[in-house]
């Protein structure tokens, strides 16, 4: 069977390395370090007078944004991990205390003392969770959402892309008071997107279907409001599911099988719930009698990416790389 698991992480890793190398002078955890920034997130306003120097991140994709940007230091908590950490961030992540292995509830939350809290997922912050928003930040605990996931739908850009991730590291970087990593990081996924646009080709009408998780077995696909209709356009390819106005979507195996995709995008999750692994996801596509009919299935057409990847984070951009490589060997390969 031939899958493209992600092999690519120099462009996250060298700005690592460049953070790491930074001058003491730029240490956030400095006690001499003040910043003053205000900024906007999904429509709550926060205001910093001080860098934070006891951040929770409250999922994954928010702990590597942070630690891509040399921040480990800053941090007193983290939770919720989807996949496996990257491994240039594995040795940073090991210092970091685990909270809790999903969401932290209020009172492991309050244990870490925080006075910065960051997710990429709205649903952390809900009443059951930590609390919302606006009430950690009347206790003086600023919350930042991505805006890729506002609590108010409204507030959602109808396009998920790169830009977004880019303000976001500028968001960060900004809080931080370490802009000239937030400017590093930036210029280098921008030089890959750049690289990208360059070596992309038009795929004759390659239509690709992303499908993230299986559980309760009713697969869960990427409609047009996400990152993964970005990659795929940027790619050169088509969305089987574009007509879908949804970041993701549950549909059903016979939609699935009725469109054919000629390329099945995998996610690979190891939270540990049915259907998650992409390994999982490969053995009901091949044994259900339905899918295994699939020319994607049939002629070994599968890509694999990290869930961290397909969703909007600091490491999207392998994912991008990862797509792109995979759609022009497979295309080159049918020809």
């Amino acid at each position: 069977m031939r899958m493209f698991p992600i092999t690519r992480m120099a462009v996250v890793a060298s700005v690592v390395v460049l953070a790491a190398c930074s001058s003491p002078s730029a240490d956030p955890s400095s006690d001499d370090s003040v910043a003053a920034a205000q900024l906007t997130s999904c429509g709550l306003e926060l205001a910093f007078d001080r860098v934070p120097t006891r951040a929770v991140t409250l999922e994954q994709g928010a702990t590597e944004m942070m630690l891509a940007l040399g921040l480990g230091d800053s941090m007193a908590g983290t939770s919720y991990l989807n996949d496996a950490v990257a491994p240039e961030f594995a040795d940073a992540y090991e210092q970091i205390p685990v909270l809790a292995d999903q969401y932290p509830t209020a009172e492991q939350f309050r244990g870490a003392d925080p006075d910065f809290v960051y997710s990429m997922r709205a649903s952390a912050f809900a009443p059951d969770a930590v609390g919302e928003r606006s009430e950690l930040r009347d206790l003086e605990v600023p919350a930042y959402l991505s805006s890729n996931d506002c609590e108010d739908p409204n507030l959602v850009s109808a396009e998920g892309g790169f830009e977004q991730i880019f303000a976001e590291v500028t968001d960060i970087a900004t809080i931080f008071d370490v802009a000239d990593r937030g400017e590093d990081l930036i210029d280098a996924q921008q030089e890959v997107l750049d690289q990208v646009a360059a070596s992309a080709q038009a795929l004759d009408g390659v239509e690709v279907a992303w499908i993230y998780s299986t559980y309760h077995g009713a697969p869960i696909v990427a409609g047009n409001a996400g990152l993964p209709q970005t990659m795929t356009e940027l790619a050169g390819a088509e969305n089987a599911f574009d007509d879908l106005d949804a970041q993701w979507t549950e549909t059903s195996w016979d939609q699935i099988s009725q469109r054919d995709p000629d390329v099945l995008v995998l996610a690979d999750l190891s939270r540990g719930l049915d259907g998650d692994s992409a390994q999982d996801k490969i053995k009901t596509l091949r044994a259900d009698p339905v899918t295994a009919q699939l020319a994607a299935v049939r002629e070994d057409r599968m890509v694999v990416i990290p869930a961290t990847e397909m969703d909007s984070s600091v490491r999207s951009i392998n994912g991008l790389e990862t797509l792109l490589e995979a759609l022009v060997e497979l295309e080159g390969a049918h020809r």
